[in-house]
């Protein structure tokens, strides 16, 4: 703990499927539920139009709201609503001259059966907008000094949007963790893609907002990297053990730090997909 940073008053709530903290002008809300059941699979099935992953959690979610008006939320409704339009990766992955075919225990489907979503979280009724960040102002970077101060948790909170295990072909999934700290708010969405044999892939969300900003403003950074099966299974520590192939930490790491970003955010696995790369933007929020 930092003897240098001041507990700010704040207020923690709980009931048995939600906990919140209020801290300044925020109330930050997250909400954990069971798998959905079969009448909430039904509509959510019905607004998708394909099939859901085997563990959908359709009423979990992260809210954000901020007082002056402004709310911002993590869904797995909004996160499902991009998983669409699959058909073009499908095609190029089953095409018989493919470098890096689908496994033929695969059926086509028409949508993207890996559930791949870049989605950043969503403004529920606002409509201001994020513009791209000045990488000439100080203010408008995540500062990684400041989320690694060993400084004490006011709010934490992890909340699964839905995982699939791809037919026993790999595994797909989408968790949103938040950290509210004495002097910031920060939020990691990570969806995270194993296909065997085939490909690695990760998109990053996140979210910051530190107390002392004036005017207030909230930071968003998206970034995705992909890369072929055989790239990472190279930088097993062991290579005849595979468990941290199903680790997210280690997939984002080797993406993320060991590979080059020519390779990793650039290049990928040549599917094309359109998450590669890194986004920064800010938000100013009401005063």
């Amino acid at each position: 703990m930092s003897a240098a940073v001041a507990l700010p008053v704040h207020q923690l709530s709980e009931s048995p499927t939600s906990r919140s903290i209020s801290i300044g002008p925020w109330l930050v809300t997250a909400a954990t539920h069971p798998i959905s059941n079969a009448a909430q699979s039904d509509a959510l099935h019905a607004r998708t139009g394909f099939p859901l992953p085997e563990m959908t959690f359709g009423a979990n979610l992260l809210r954000l709201e901020y007082t002056p008006g402004w709310a911002y939320e993590f869904t797995t409704p909004g996160a499902l609503d991009l998983v669409k339009n699959g058909e073009l990766w499908l095609q190029s992955r089953t095409d018989p001259s493919s470098a890096l075919p689908m496994p033929n225990t695969v059926p086509t489907k028409p949508y993207d059966w890996t559930y791949t979503t870049v989605y950043p979280g969503h403004q529920p009724s606002s409509s201001l907008a994020w513009t791209p960040a000045d990488p000439e102002n100080p203010a408008h970077t995540i500062p990684m000094s400041e989320l690694t101060r060993p400084d004490p948790i006011l709010f934490y909170a992890e909340i699964p949007l839905f995982e699939d295990e791809l037919h026993d072909n790999g595994s797909s999934m989408l968790i949103v963790r938040i950290r509210v700290m004495p002097t910031f708010i920060f939020i990691l969405a990570r969806f995270t893609l194993r296909v065997d044999n085939v490909l690695f892939r990760t998109h990053d969300t996140r979210i910051y907002h530190t107390f002392a900003a004036s005017p207030p403003l909230v930071l968003r950074e998206t970034s995705g990297w992909e890369a072929p099966y055989d790239l990472l299974k190279r930088r097993l520590p062991q290579p005849t053990d595979l468990t941290p192939l199903t680790d997210p930490a280690f997939i984002a790491r080797v993406l993320t730090t060991e590979l080059p970003k020519r390779t990793s955010q650039r290049d990928g696995a040549t599917t094309g997909w359109r998450g590669l790369g890194t986004r920064l933007e800010v938000l100013h929020l009401p005063q």
